[in-house]
């Protein structure tokens, strides 16, 4: 009767352990959504900004640079793409400059020279306004998507660029065989993004210099156009 009797309550417990577990795990996926939410909102407050952007898919090498003051309406962008593929060798560098609706592109002999076409879609207003907005942009990590769609699992802290930041493991559709896997670093003092990677495209973007003075190489005609913004904001 004894021995029965410790089996059942060893068993009870056995029960309450799962049951504990089980719902762990429900307020932790809870918790991954409120601490997104966090990154959203803390996104809505950023005016300036860096992106450093690395994609290596196949014999290709990426690399690009935002540089983004919100303020000043001014975008810098930096490209160089490598193909090493000896049937497809190419090497392609662009340099570009935009300020409220002018963009100035750099010659290979270092001076720049004005489009004609003005600044396109990619100005710093329109990356500027998704922030505000709370909406996904290609830039960033698509947090917005992310709380509605991802899969979101607790990592392990880590320090990316002297920021300690929290990582956190996401799955969701959008890769072309359909399941794609991203890895998040969100600060832990201001909840910002600090790093994303992306599986399927083999990339990595790293942030930085959130809401810092960023300098600008601008030429004669582009400090003209921010002085015009900055007077009129």
């Amino acid at each position: 009767m004894g021995e029965r009797y410790w089996v059942w309550i060893v068993v009870r417990l056995a029960v309450g352990v799962a049951i504990v577990a089980w719902a762990a795990s429900y307020l932790t996926a809870g918790g991954g959504e409120k601490e997104f939410q966090k990154t959203l909102e803390a996104m809505k407050q950023v005016h300036s900004f860096r992106v450093a952007f690395s994609a290596h898919p196949g014999t290709q090498r990426n690399e690009m640079l935002w540089e983004v003051d919100c303020n000043r309406d001014i975008l810098h962008y930096q490209m160089h793409v490598v193909e090493t593929d000896a049937d497809r060798a190419a090497d392609v560098s662009q340099d570009e400059i935009q300020v409220a609706n002018h963009e100035f592109n750099r010659q290979s002999d270092g001076a720049w020279s004005e489009s004609k076409y003005g600044s396109g879609q990619n100005s710093a207003k329109r990356y500027c306004r998704n922030l505000a907005e709370g909406s996904d942009s290609y830039l960033f990590p698509q947090i917005a998507t992310m709380i509605k769609r991802g899969i979101l699992q607790k990592g392990d802290k880590k320090t990316v660029n002297g920021v300690r930041c929290r990582e956190w493991l996401v799955a969701m559709k959008g890769a072309p065989s359909g399941l794609e896997h991203d890895t998040v670093c969100l600060g832990l003092a201001d909840h910002l993004p600090y790093e994303l990677t992306v599986d399927w495209t083999a990339s990595r973007s790293l942030f930085s210099d959130y809401n810092a003075p960023i300098q600008f190489d601008l030429p004669e005609a582009a400090l003209q156009a921010a002085s015009t913004s900055t007077g009129s904001n």
